[in-house]
């Protein structure tokens, strides 16, 4: 084995390591970063058979984590086999209902699917009643996604397919709409109804493929791990064939969903440093974009709240009761599985936080790291509360700059909507967070989230919540160091440190020396996987 290493990158190296923030070059051997340096002190690094690799201006960092992903769903939403209606792609109304019709036009009997449909921020859709969607697609199926992921619409030829009728169960958090007659009306929410009928999009011979565009399209991110905070079982042998060709160029930490039996397939920890089973993931509310959160003060009347279906004086509702939520968490954390629970309501998380401190209580250990997933409305009393339990945070702060004017404007008012996502008061709070954009809600773009948190400013251009602003240095960490700890990561990857996987991500320039509201718009010139190139803007 050779004493030198395989590769030295020179330039600006942001470590996020606080003993020595930044270097000039950073040395892999074996897939794994053996020094970090000065340019002269790593020059004894450097044989006949190095690459070595200068980025001039540019700036290299740790590999990008989004501590609250979907890659495994996101793979089938964003191939070929749906259409992307999400506003990132388009925001008129009119072009929406086209392509609706496009695509039944296009796939006939085997059937229709899009995804992204999100009323708020494309103003003027029609309401996809029944009759519209058995209208759209009179024969053959038809399943439209919502933009958040917790409501699907699907007409009577879907619901022939997949043999639901007015005598189908409510699966347990998830419900199937009905009219007064107790008919189902063709809309469904929450992941146990919704998710049966977006996988219909997918077969086992296409996934792989989805699978690896999946994986190019986190790394031109400038993302190497990613969690999969929904994980089916199912996934896991398409998961290890793609890995075996080398074509996973990712990192899994999955999150198992809880089922019915509150059994999991797996066991804490199980896996290696690729792919490994992280915990369970729970939840307790749904979107504040389909009006299911838990709150403790109401939705706005609006004509933005009309637009979603929200009744006047709304604070929404949980979809699991506290005795659920109690059963679930007791049957798991007791055998070592960490938590991760989604919840947007204030009232939501007194439930939670309820729960988790009883299961403390009764089964405490030391690292739990106990996760609450998005919070948005979280209050400062809830923030103090969690710090007090060890529980953690991963925030959704790219809500912000898609719907921060209507969180403010049309749903919650200025003294809810402004405080949304605030991280602000949970770092101050000594609380470690992740950021994210629960792909596909929002795309990739994890360099938004840093200048997001950093800037807190809203469509119009407004500073929403000026006191909830990360530092920069604060915010590369949620991305970096503390999302990887939120995974049980941290000894591994999340900064550039000797021993630890040499993923990076090389930026045309150094986030911490631009204007914040730029760091959106650096460029990713290249990913690094254990020191193995990813990804390459040049090819």
């Amino acid at each position: 084995m050779s004493s030198k290493a395989e590769l030295v990158i020179v330039g600006t190296v942001l470590t996020v390591d606080s003993r020595y923030p930044t270097a000039e070059a950073v040395a892999v051997r074996d897939g794994r970063i053996s020094a970090v340096g000065t340019a002269a002190e790593l020059a004894a690094e450097i044989g006949p058979d190095t690459r070595v690799v200068d980025i001039g201006d540019g700036c290299v960092m740790p590999g990008l984590v989004e501590a609250h992903g979907h890659p495994l769903m996101e793979a089938v939403v964003l191939s070929d086999r749906m259409v992307d209606i999400r506003p990132v792609t388009i925001r008129d109304a009119e072009t929406v209902v086209q392509a609706v019709h496009d695509e039944v036009a296009r796939r006939g009997g085997d059937g229709a699917f899009l995804s992204g449909w999100d009323a708020l921020l494309q103003k003027g859709l029609p309401q996809p009643t029944l009759q519209w969607l058995d209208a759209a697609a009179p024969s053959s199926p038809l399943v439209i996604l919502h933009n958040s992921g917790h409501l699907a619409f699907f007409n009577s030829a879907a619901a022939r397919l997949h043999g639901l009728d007015r005598h189908t169960a409510d699966p347990k958090g998830a419900a199937y709409g009905r009219d007064e007659d107790g008919e189902l009306d063709g809309t469904a929410r929450e992941t146990a109804a919704v998710f049966p009928l977006v996988a219909a999009a997918m077969n086992a011979g296409s996934y792989p493929a989805m699978l690896a565009e999946e994986c190019s399209r986190l790394n031109r991110a400038g993302l190497t791990t990613c969690s999969e905070m929904a994980y089916d079982p199912t996934f896991g042998p398409l998961v290890d064939a793609l890995k075996s060709t080398g074509a996973l160029t990712v990192r899994l930490r999955t999150y198992e969903m809880s089922n019915p039996q509150m059994t999991a397939h797996s066991a804490p920890g199980a896996g290696d440093d690729l792919v490994r089973s992280t915990g369970i993931k729970i939840w307790v509310d749904g979107s504040p974009w389909i009006g299911n959160i838990d709150l403790t003060f109401p939705y706005l009347d609006t004509d933005a709240t009309a637009s979603i279906g929200v009744a006047a004086g709304s604070c929404g509702h949980a979809n699991y009761t506290r005795e659920q939520l109690t059963d679930i968490v007791g049957a798991y954390f007791p055998l070592g599985w960490p938590m991760a629970c989604h919840v947007m309501g204030d009232n939501g998380i007194d439930t939670i936080l309820d729960v988790y401190e009883n299961v403390l209580a009764r089964h405490g250990r030391q690292d739990h790291r106990l996760r609450l997933e998005h919070v948005g409305a979280i209050r400062q009393d809830q923030i103090e509360r969690a710090v007090s339990l060890g529980v953690t945070c991963s925030m959704f702060v790219d809500q912000i700059h898609y719907w921060g004017d209507v969180l403010i404007d049309g749903l919650f008012g200025p003294e809810h909507g402004s405080r949304w996502m605030p991280a602000g008061s949970a770092v101050a709070a000594g609380m470690r967070i992740s950021l994210h954009n629960d792909p596909p809600v929002t795309p990739e773009e994890p360099l938004r989230n840093i200048a997001v948190a950093v800037t807190r400013t809203t469509p119009s251009g407004r500073v929403s919540g000026p006191e909830e602003r990360l530092t920069v240095d604060q915010a590369i960490r949620a991305q970096t160091i503390d999302a990887a700890w939120q995974l049980f990561s941290d000894h591994e990857i999340g900064s550039i440190e000797i021993g630890k996987y040499a993923d990076f991500v090389v930026l045309s320039a150094d986030p911490r020396t631009v204007p914040p509201e730029d760091i959106a718009d650096l460029d990713v010139l290249a990913t690094y996987l254990a020191g193995v190139q990813v990804y390459d803007a040049s090819a």
